[in-house]
């Protein structure tokens, strides 16, 4: 009988194949520049995918447009474009729409129609609601209410582009390298237990948050139904959804920091808490109780990204690998640090970091390590 590691591992060598790869790279000064580089890097990575999603974001992208947001929308029938468009029209200041720009490409078959619309809120919301938060639930109302149609993305001056293909095939086929921006990210996939769909590539995206994701999310269930009940709805089959959906409700509603944002999600654990002193204990304990159904189970490696932050993040004990290189005003990060030397040989310092540190790129600002708990509550005091 044939050893199950010959049929996990046909070339008998130690490349770790059955993960996802991601990519993100950021030029603290805003400057921009075009898809080819990452591009190069997430193809570099090929055998972490299995042809079944790969999807970019990019910041920046719509400088023109760059007070609007923009919404890219999938389609699966021409009645659902129809119904979407009328909604759009009733519920949004209608500036510009086309259909994405895609070119013919050998390897994406029966791809979804897939268009972007440039719309301003205007006198359409509540008095007493956000411009973001009447984004959001008119995004939820489509995903939901309206038959084949998908919003995967809605944020200002940024957007997604994703599907089921290698990365390096869905960059061809959107023309990606034609595109330009401050700040990329990228994925290829390798789905294990969600089924590999249009709508289930990542980035997963909400206004200008988005997030790539190399692992498992055991805490899905719990995840999700937390996030119902501030009218979060997740339709696009797969665990990831939750996570930028957590990052928008923890940062942008709740306005907590990025560094309080990490300990919820991936928090010590308590016997570690136990060894902090008092005033760090109380923090963490209480961040515990509160957000305590947001913590994140299982092995991850997530970027997060929205206009002005690149963030990386892993699980407690770095189950998932994060590479970190810097390189003058530009910030990478990987899941191997191989795809980062090929886009950038001569790297001024490269990575691991511990498991639970983010690592922030902030637009106008050289890189610099992030304050830890304990700093935070030194100066607050």
């Amino acid at each position: 009988m044939k050893d199950i590691r010959q049929i996990n591992n046909p070339y008998n060598d130690d490349k770790v194949i059955d993960a996802c790869s991601i990519f993100g790279m950021m030029d603290t000064t805003g400057g921009r520049f075009s898809g080819e580089a990452i591009i190069r890097a997430i193809a570099n990575m090929h055998v972490r995918g299995n042809g079944l999603g790969g999807g970019f974001a990019i910041y920046g992208l719509y400088p023109e447009y760059a007070d609007l947001y923009a919404l890219h929308i999938m389609y699966l029938s021409r009645q659902g474009q129809q119904e979407t468009e009328a909604f759009l029209r009733d519920r949004f200041y209608l500036v510009l729409d086309e259909e994405v720009p895609t070119r013919p490409t050998p390897a994406i078959v029966n791809p979804p129609l897939v268009w972007r619309y440039f719309v301003r809120v205007d006198q359409h919301k509540p008095a007493n609601q956000s411009e973001d938060d009447y984004v959001v639930n008119r995004v939820m109302e489509i995903n939901t209410r309206l038959s084949d149609s998908f919003v995967f993305s809605s944020g200002k001056d940024m957007g997604v582009f994703k599907g089921v293909g290698y990365p390096e095939e869905i960059a061809e086929y959107f023309g990606l390298e034609e595109y330009e921006g401050y700040l990329w990210t990228a994925h290829g996939r390798f789905p294990t237990n969600t089924p590999g769909w249009w709508g289930g590539a990542h980035p997963f995206s909400i206004l200008d948050w988005t997030v790539v994701h190399n692992g498992e999310i055991s805490s899905y269930g719990i995840n999700r139904r937390y996030l119902e009940q501030f009218g979060y709805q997740c339709t696009m089959q797969t665990d990831t959804e939750v996570i930028a959906y957590a990052v928008d409700l923890l940062i942008r509603k709740h306005n907590l920091s990025i560094e309080i944002a990490a300990n919820i999600l991936a928090p010590p654990f308590w016997a570690e808490i136990e060894r902090r002193p008092p005033e760090e204990q109380k923090l963490l304990r209480t961040l515990r109780q509160t957000y305590g159904s947001l913590l994140l189970n299982g092995p991850f490696t997530i970027i997060i990204a929205h206009r002005g932050e690149m963030i990386g993040l892993t699980d407690r004990i770095r189950l998932r690998p994060l590479t970190v290189g810097v390189k003058g005003d530009m910030l990478y990060l990987s899941s191997e640090e191989s795809a980062i030397r090929l886009v950038c040989p001569e790297l001024d310092r490269a990575w691991s970091p511990m498991g639970g540190e983010p690592i922030v790129g902030i637009l106008g600002q050289p890189f610099e390590p992030r304050r830890t708990i304990r700093e935070m509550i030194v100066d607050a005091n």
